[in-house]
């Protein structure tokens, strides 16, 4: 199963506004994709409480994992969205 292991960018880590987007994002791929930080077991990317009960905060490593066609183009997308700080793009001036 391909995995990329990322650190958080965001500012926050995965909390709030930061998480929400990666759900969103996550459950807009085309494979399931599982994510899992600090040891503990993979979760669902897709559940806002699942994401958030990892408690990743900034700088921590998580690792993202998915299989079947799509997959990479899903992990290369997701990686790059938490390796950006999500915090500063608000979308507020």
């Amino acid at each position: 199963m391909p995995s990329r292991t990322v650190a958080v960018a965001s500012a926050s880590g995965l909390h709030a506004r930061p998480a929400a987007l990666f759900v969103k994002a996550a459950k807009a791929q085309p494979v399931a994709v599982t994510i899992q930080a600090g040891g503990k077991a993979p979760v669902p990317a897709g559940s806002m409480l699942h994401v958030l009960a990892l408690s990743a905060g900034h700088g921590a490593e998580v690792t993202i994992a998915a299989e079947g066609e799509g997959a990479e183009e899903a992990l290369d997308a997701l990686a790059a969205l938490l390796g950006t700080d999500l915090d500063a793009t608000s979308g507020h001036d």
